[in-house]
């Protein structure tokens, strides 16, 4: 009698060992520092669905944040990890970066922010929301489905200067983008994945008349780049005009849909920056270029290298908090 009353409180303390206030943890479902796929399914059990209906309305005002919203979550993850700084509000903080001056969607997780707190009050994170938005920003734009893991908390700092050092600029080189991506444990392969969301994204003129009119001493042009896209890339931005509300696709195949077809753009020569074109003129990233232009593959492969890009340097414990306005911490 004794020892079965023994071995049931061994058992139980094992349990409990693996519980949380989540519930028993599914170790196949964890991944690092205690993120978990349906992790709020206890604590907040709609939460994603919430999220994916303020977000969805959103978007339906205007399907341009979609983009936006992806774009997000990669610049939020490079700066102090997955914490939702890039949403702070602040006169230096990131969002203020010049890198982050054509950020757009915050209003979309402010939208999301409101409508799970009025259900869950001070249980999910805005570094998580971020991280549900961008899958649901890329489902809206006809692109593949993940599950995304929950469990991160939000940062108590945002710096713009910060923001300037860790984001990789469209003037990148191949070397830069492996070495950016490996100081944040992501693997070269997963950095050209991650760069396939640029099939829905847009630029301003200012941040391509370098390789259009300034490539180097002696080429104007960059001749990486087909000589017919150069030449309608000066059509659309002229020289001199550095033009910051005239916006060019980045990719010219099947813009704002969310497919491979980003891949098909750079074997043809017709990467929009030098960090797009870089990927296929170099040996390292060429062969995985190839193998994405299949589009089955290509979203498989992202949803992947999402989740594995929304584990970097996520805060848990007394590192973070639960913030009741995405914008501001909490006094």
């Amino acid at each position: 009698m004794v020892l079965g009353q023994r071995l049931k409180c061994l058992l139980l303390i094992a349990v409990m060992a693996l519980s949380g206030v989540h519930g028993v943890r599914d170790r196949t479902l964890y991944g690092v520092d205690g993120l978990s796929d349906n992790y709020y399914r206890y604590s907040c059990p709609n939460a994603e669905s919430v999220i994916q209906t303020a977000v969805s309305t959103e978007l339906d005002k205007n399907l341009k944040l979609a983009a936006g919203i992806i774009r997000m979550q990669f610049h939020d993850c490079f700066v102090e990890g997955c914490d939702g700084s890039v949403l702070l509000d602040g006169s230096n903080a990131e969002k203020q970066a010049l890198i982050n001056e054509k950020l757009i969607g915050y209003e979309v997780i402010d939208a999301a922010k409101a409508a799970v707190e009025a259900v869950c009050p001070g249980v999910v994170s805005c570094a998580d929301i971020i991280a549900y938005a961008a899958r649901d920003s890329t489902v809206k734009l006809s692109g593949s489905r993940w599950e995304v893991q929950g469990g991160r908390k939000d940062g108590f700092h945002s710096s713009a200067s910060q923001a300037e050092a860790d984001l990789p600029p469209p003037e990148f080189g191949a070397s830069q983008l492996i070495d950016s991506f490996a100081r944040r444990g992501l693997s070269t392969a997963q950095m050209v994945i991650l760069s396939g969301s640029h099939t829905v994204g847009v630029a301003d003129c200012s941040k391509i008349v370098g390789r259009l009119y300034n490539f180097n001493n002696n080429q104007m042009t960059d001749p990486s780049m087909d000589p017919a896209y150069a030449e309608q890339l000066k059509k659309d931005c002229p020289q001199n005009s550095w033009n910051t509300t005239i916006e060019v696709f980045m990719d010219i195949i099947t813009p704002g849909s969310f497919d491979s077809s980003y891949y098909q753009v750079l074997q043809q020569k017709k990467g929009l920056f030098t960090s797009d074109q870089t990927l296929f003129n170099d040996a390292r990233t060429s062969g995985t270029v190839n193998t994405l232009m299949e589009n089955g593959r290509f979203q498989k492969e992202f949803g992947d290298a999402m989740r594995a890009m929304a584990a970097v340097g996520v805060k848990s414990g007394s590192q973070g908090e639960i913030r009741k306005y995405c914008r501001s911490v909490n006094y």
